[in-house]
């Protein structure tokens, strides 16, 4: 399939710079097989039903931008410039981080770059396009530390428009986030707050928790006009066996398996490749695009993503490409708002006959 192929254009008042508060009252699309309803998030009382099960992404994203100071001698004397830095991975060794790094010719070898009183960095070495960086903390004191400098690693289209604040370490993480790691948010998990999680649990909709780090990768662009020859990025996640065990229980007792997000989705299609769910742990790079057979997700919901995207290419494998390019079509002449922070999509593929 060409890239083309899943491309659309996208008004640019569309594109959400805040969220919805409260967080459940989003609009919220409902594409149930080939009929598209429309809502708000809260509504999703009336379309999951009891044996349900929400697959949802306990990763907490840590304010991964930061904005630093290089200092060195010259013949003029000393000289500064400043350097900002987006944290990509930890690496094996402790304190060592890979790291975008702008401008990257503005730091050296062994310079160091100034965070804060607290955090500082120097550069260990430079790799496809990537900074690592050594920080002078671990451990809790570092996560102290960068909490305090750091800011969130708002996506490129929202960074474009403002700068991350205050509000965004609040309103870029889940209320259920538990295990740091993200750079990106599991976005269509945002949507959810206290009131609406109480609501589905007393209806008997039940929950597991899973992990998938996001990362920078997700925002990188398709560059290939065959998809065939894309490369995915990778991502870390686990599927613990408490939770391969209560989704397989649900879908022996018929309840369907919805994951809250692409990542959710990624993550347990990866671990069900054998067929079905299985505990798993380790770096998935899976690749979901029409004609993929999905063996453990019976629905989706997630947010309305990027033209040309892998995102755009996983809802199409789900749903059908002409499926797909209704619903956005529909979603872009009601106006409903994109991307990270806007609103959310239940998408319902059609009941297989037989």
């Amino acid at each position: 399939m060409k890239l083309s192929d899943f491309d659309f254009d996208l008004p640019e008042t569309l594109i959400a710079v805040r969220p919805a508060q409260p967080r459940s009252s989003a609009r919220l699309l409902v594409a149930d097989g080939d009929a598209i309803h429309g809502g708000h998030v809260h509504d999703l009382t009336t379309w999951l039903r009891k044996g349900d099960r929400l697959i949802l992404n306990d990763t907490r994203v840590i304010p991964a931008r930061l904005s630093g100071v290089r200092h060195r001698d010259s013949a003029q004397g000393p000289v500064s410039a400043k350097v900002e830095v987006t944290l990509l991975e930890p690496q094996a060794e402790a304190g060592i981080w890979s790291a975008l790094v702008k401008p990257l010719k503005k730091l050296k070898i062994g310079e160091d770059v100034i965070f804060s009183d607290t955090l500082r960095a120097t550069m260990e070495g430079v790799a496809d396009g990537q900074g690592y960086l050594r920080f002078n903390l671990t451990g809790n004191d570092f996560d102290a530390a960068l909490n305090a400098a750091g800011a969130m690693p708002l996506p490129p289209y929202i960074a474009a428009k403002r700068k991350a604040d205050a509000q965004d370490k609040t309103d870029y993480q889940t209320v259920w986030a538990k295990n740091s790691g993200a750079v990106a948010a599991p976005t269509a998990s945002l949507h959810f707050d206290a009131p609406l999680l109480e609501a589905l649990r007393a209806m008997g909709v039940d929950f597991s928790y899973v992990t998938l780090h996001v990362g920078a990768g997700t925002f990188l662009p398709v560059k290939v006009d065959d998809i065939a020859d894309h490369k995915m990025h990778s991502e870390w996640g686990q599927v613990s066996a408490e939770a391969a065990t209560e989704i397989a229980a649900t879908k022996a007792a018929g309840g369907r398996v919805i994951p809250v997000g692409t990542t959710a989705l990624r993550l347990i299609e990866t671990a069900g490749k054998g067929g079905s769910i299985a505990p798993w742990e380790g770096d998935t790079d899976i690749f979901i695009t029409p004609g993929f057979t999905f063996n453990v997700a019976d629905a989706l919901m997630t947010n309305f993503h990027l033209p040309r995207s892998t995102l755009m290419m996983l809802v199409s494998a789900l749903m059908g490409s002409k499926t797909v390019r209704d619903i956005y079509s529909h979603a872009i002449n009601q106006k409903y708002r994109f991307f990270s922070y806007g609103d959310a999509s239940l998408l319902i593929p059609p009941r297989k006959s037989g």
